[in-house]
């Protein structure tokens, strides 16, 4: 398998997988970040598509962070939505790890590709999987928060005499 056909199964599982998350959720904030985030991997899949066929590719902005702000507001005024994702947590966290992944392969693929304008479109798709893994990230440490004492989070890095 080619590094082409790798990427564009990669983009096609992860928007399977953001969309089985928005069906799961019934929260409407939290579906509208997951279906943005399908559908920032289906433009990755088009932009990668567009590349292997040697056609003229343009790659939108994403605008998942901007509903992530918006969400991330009005989860801190509602316990019961925060309830919610707790049953969601594995999600979450597998999410995470893909994202993880999706930044280092491209982020490599960029290293190895000779062509400028291509090593440019990968680090950008790069670039928006960071933005993804920090959206799970966020939502999963928001889950946990209550789990947390101050002293865990804040001073773990501190030794007890």
């Amino acid at each position: 398998m080619d590094i082409f056909e790798f990427a564009l199964k990669m983009e096609l599982d992860g928007k399977a997988y953001y969309e089985k998350l928005a069906a799961e959720t019934s929260d409407t904030g939290l579906k509208a970040i997951f279906t943005t985030l399908a559908a920032d991997e289906q433009k990755h899949h088009e932009t990668i598509q567009a590349i292997k066929s040697g056609s003229s590719w343009v790659m939108k902005e994403s605008v998942v962070l901007e509903s992530a702000k918006n969400l991330f507001e009005i989860l801190k005024s509602d316990q019961t939505i925060a309830d919610g994702m707790k049953k969601s947590l594995d999600g979450y966290q597998f999410a995470r790890k893909i994202e993880a992944a999706s930044v280092k392969f491209y982020e490599n693929a960029a290293k190895k590709e000779s062509n400028a304008t291509i090593r440019q479109l990968l680090l950008r798709i790069a670039e928006e999987e960071k933005g993804h893994y920090n959206i799970l990230d966020n939502l999963y440490d928001f889950t946990l928060a209550p789990r947390y004492f101050l002293a865990w989070r804040e001073f773990s890095n501190i030794k007890e005499l």
